[in-house]
């Protein structure tokens, strides 16, 4: 899941980056809003981490022309403990959350991971397509019952596929969501590592259409 994280404060920004990818997240991370306006309207993000208090272009204008470009990602904001009218108007520009400094962690984690369940439909903690359930929180998986050990880039995937079940996803959608700046994509990699699901999981469940993408059903095939 890659998220964009726009915080001015380098000790803070460095830590949530590092921290959230030890969480499974994928991160980017700019430290004015001019840059989180510029990459919040060009990617595919599954949600921003936004401070409100960012230099060039606060986080509040920041929200207001995103919204206003229709950009619907969900957004949660930073803010200071007193900043109550911030927060206030920030939920009213279109944040769809806020965190409290200092931050915790894996509050902000469980923040985010809600949100994007809730942009995709998803209301339960677990995400569940037919008998396969995937536990974000735990990074664990089950089919029918029994675990499933998958590496780190398999869960992420089949993340995504189970958050868009039901719909078919490119290949380029996936790699803009399993990947951070700077990391090399080889061109058949997500390829493989379908294959690699498919071969854990069992034939069938992930369905390949072609010359579009794959698509995780959320009934069974007949």
């Amino acid at each position: 899941m890659r998220i964009l994280i726009a915080e001015d404060d380098a000790l803070l920004g460095d830590g949530l980056r590092t921290g959230l990818r030890q969480l499974g997240f994928q991160v980017d991370w700019v430290r004015d809003g001019a840059a989180a306006e510029r990459e919040l309207r060009a990617e595919p993000y599954a949600a921003a981490v936004l401070d409100l208090g960012l230099p060039l272009l606060d986080g509040l204008e920041v929200l207001a022309r995103i919204r206003a470009a229709g950009v619907q990602l969900p957004v949660l904001a930073l803010t200071a403990r007193d900043a109550v009218p911030d927060r206030i108007r920030g939920l009213d520009l279109g944040a769809d959350d806020y965190v409290v400094k200092p931050v915790d962690l894996h509050e902000l984690a469980a923040r985010l991971r809600a949100l994007v369940r809730r942009a995709h439909g998803q209301p339960q903690e677990r995400l569940q397509v037919q008998d396969l359930v995937l536990d974000p929180a735990a990074r664990s998986v089950q089919r029918a019952g029994q675990p499933v050990a998958l590496a780190t880039r398999e869960f992420d995937l089949l993340q995504l596929l189970m958050l868009s079940a039901g719909r078919v996803l490119s290949r380029e959608q996936l790699e803009q969501q399993l990947y951070a700046w700077g990391r090399e994509v080889e061109s058949n990699t997500i390829e493989v590592h379908i294959h690699h699901l498919r071969k854990k999981l069992g034939p069938g469940l992930i369905q390949t259409v072609r010359g579009v993408g794959y698509l995780l059903s959320r009934e069974p095939l007949p």
